[in-house]
């Protein structure tokens, strides 16, 4: 994906209104509709709802797996396409490449993105690993600006976005592992990150973030 891309993809892609009337399995079927998966190391990111529905989503999944050499997976809709489907609905069975994917992963980040107000500076750290939840998020409190909160807390995160059903993909790892649902601002989708020609810097710090917290993860359970 080119930088290019991403410095340009909130003014381009469709703004349409989401339609949840197709299952996942129909999703893929859909022309224009990417599934992308390629296996590393058995951390993995995944970021399933991408493309033209949660903006910049599978970017971040890739550039985060690509400096960590970790595996990935993502799902990415095109223009003109705005299906949104249940993670609790992403099921294997519909998708060899899914399964491959979680079948090889011991733990994964999936990567979200959402809108919602009270939350538009807040980055939610969900899923049932809660200790990879606390790694990740201490880090990115860590880099991250001062306007940004991290929140760890399931109890803070509104029951929608906790991410803890067990069928929700980023829960089928052998290790589980966490949802993080990233608001528009540190994704670069807002009127003041339009004049950057490269990925808004606070993108690129949340990349990077993500890469170190897949790369210290074996070493940090192992302390």
């Amino acid at each position: 994906m080119s930088e290019g891309f991403v410095a340009s993809a909130s003014r381009t892609w469709s703004d349409r209104a989401v339609d949840r009337s197709l299952s996942f399995a129909e999703v893929l079927d859909l022309p224009g509709v990417d599934e992308h998966m390629e296996l590393g190391s058995r951390f993995g990111f995944m970021a399933f709802h991408g493309g033209n529905l949660e903006r910049r989503t599978e970017w971040i999944a890739w550039e985060a797996a690509a400096k960590s050499g970790s595996s990935v997976y993502s799902v990415t809709q095109p223009w003109g396409t705005r299906q949104h489907y249940p993670s609790s609905s992403v099921d294997p069975t519909h998708s060899a490449a899914l399964g491959e994917f979680l079948d090889h992963c011991d733990t994964v980040i999936a990567v979200h993105g959402f809108g919602r107000h009270g939350h538009w500076d807040d980055l939610l750290c969900g899923g049932q690993n809660r200790e990879l939840a606390t790694h990740t998020g201490g880090i990115l409190q860590r880099v991250l600006p001062e306007r940004y909160n991290v929140v760890t807390d399931l109890a803070e995160i509104p029951k929608p976005l906790r991410g803890v059903h067990p069928t929700n993909p980023v829960n089928r790892p052998r290790q589980q592992g966490m949802q993080l649902e990233l608001p528009p601002g540190v994704r670069g989708l807002t009127p003041a990150a339009f004049k950057f020609e490269a990925p808004f810097p606070h993108l690129r710090i949340l990349i990077d973030a993500l890469a170190e917290a897949a790369s210290t993860w074996t070493s940090h359970r192992e302390l």
